[in-house]
């Protein structure tokens, strides 16, 4: 029953990441289409204005989990600004009191963060990248889902079989692998900054593979190839 549990839990996931896809690239577009703003917004707005800050607090959180890195920021009128980032690098990780950096702020949000040195980072307010991590996660969970929902129900049509039970198990871990290889995926095509069409042309072979693979040895499970060979009678 925890297998179906996952199944039903990892398609919720899926399908509200596969949802989500479309209202990110509608952000993603309307960032990048934004006009700079004329003057100083008194009020959160769709255009770009770039701010001066000064860091005051910076902190990673290395080590601790669901922690995201975060800093404090200064308007020169000294108001502070909290900002969190979804990764330390590139800019985060080298912040510290004092520094001087320029925040671009959109919808009344500092979107991103850049350095003297012309180094960029989003913020976790940026709309940048969430397409691409949306579709990756629902990739993984779509995947890891409907192999886990067969897996699971595969053994109750089948109650004392071994061979049954053991190709169930066959299974919903090739299926794990398929969604291992949808984040594998979406982390190549991050770290190299490809488009997000990326992400499907990376995934698909890899998931055919293990696709094939999970059915070669489910077969071989249910004719029994998989079972331990006996022991040899020793005198």
């Amino acid at each position: 029953m925890a297998w179906l549990l996952i199944a039903a839990v990892s398609l919720v996931l899926g399908v509200v990441m596969a949802f989500e896809i479309g209202d990110a690239l509608k952000r993603e577009r309307e960032f990048r289409s934004a006009p700079t703003c004329a003057s100083v917004p008194v009020q959160a707005s769709g255009c770009l204005w770039e701010q001066e800050f000064t860091v005051r607090r910076a902190d990673a959180h290395r080590g601790e989990r669901n922690e995201p890195a975060e800093a404090e920021l200064s308007l020169p009128s000294g108001e502070p600004w909290e900002v969190t980032f979804r990764q330390t690098d590139p800019v985060m990780s080298d912040l510290g009191p004092g520094d001087n950096v320029v925040g671009l702020i959109w919808h009344g949000q500092v979107v991103e963060i850049r350095l003297a040195d012309g180094r960029r980072q989003q913020t976790s307010d940026g709309p940048l990248g969430w397409p691409e991590d949306r579709l990756g996660g629902a990739l993984a969970c779509v995947s890891v889902g409907l192999t886990a929902f067969v897996g699971g129900l595969w053994p109750l049509f089948a109650p004392g079989n071994p061979r049954h039970a053991k190709a169930a198990r066959v299974v919903r871990w090739h299926g794990v692998g398929i969604g291992a290889a949808a984040i594998l995926a979406l982390w190549v095509q991050g770290t190299n900054d490809w488009p997000m069409w990326a992400i499907p042309a990376l995934w698909g072979p890899l998931a055919l593979f293990i696709l094939a693979s999970m059915v070669a040895f489910a077969l071989a499970a249910l004719r029994g190839e998989l079972e331990d060979a006996p022991t040899p009678a020793t005198m």
